[in-house]
């Protein structure tokens, strides 16, 4: 799933990880993410907004549920992300939901790899 496609050109990943307390609901979980996905279009610097919910086999995501990957142009763009009134809005009503998170921020790599 994700959120506005292309807005610029992404150089810059700002990777949400995230457990959901027990007790929340699928429903309440969904809108948390709508509520997420609609920063694409408040933020501008949010370039576009991915995610999803672990489906691997192998039981390694040690509790963690699901992945939000953010697109940035630029290390600026994720700070002025952080410090807007409306991702400050959402993080209030988003923490008390989460039981534990890891954020994740990061330059795209954008040489080929060498096929060895």
């Amino acid at each position: 799933m994700e959120a506005e496609e292309g807005k610029g050109s992404v150089l810059m990943k700002h990777v949400v990880i995230a457990k959901f307390k027990d007790g929340t609901s699928a429903a309440q979980i969904e809108q948390l993410i709508k509520d997420m996905a609609n920063q694409v279009n408040l933020i501008d610097p949010l370039k576009s907004l991915h995610w999803g919910k672990d489906v691997s086999p192998w039981n390694k995501n040690e509790g963690y549920t699901h992945v939000f990957e953010c697109n940035f142009e630029s290390m600026e763009g994720i700070a002025e992300y952080a410090a807007h009134p409306a991702h400050l809005e959402y993080a209030k009503s988003l923490l008390p939901y989460v039981e534990k998170y890891i954020l994740f921020d990061y330059k795209l790599n954008t040489q080929a790899a060498a096929i060895i």
